[in-house]
């Protein structure tokens, strides 16, 4: 069974990507449509991720969370 804090982890790693995903949306519409280039770099990190095993927020909170599993930290 999953530790309690890998299910955080992911579930931090959702809101941090959706969180970035609604920023981008938002400044998009109400600002310039060149912010639009956030949620298409996020996106394209994501679909690259499984096969490179990075996450740049896993990265993030594997240091952060130290006593949990690591996840897609490369290898």
């Amino acid at each position: 069974m999953q530790n309690k804090k890998d299910i955080l982890k992911v579930r931090a790693h959702d809101a941090i990507v959706g969180f970035i995903y609604l920023i981008s949306a938002i400044l998009a519409i109400q600002v310039s449509l060149d912010f639009i280039w956030i949620a298409l770099v996020t996106a394209a990190l994501q679909i690259v991720s499984p096969l490179t095993k990075f996450c740049p927020v896993y990265a993030i909170l594997n240091k952060m969370m130290p006593d949990t599993t690591p996840i897609q930290n490369g290898k």
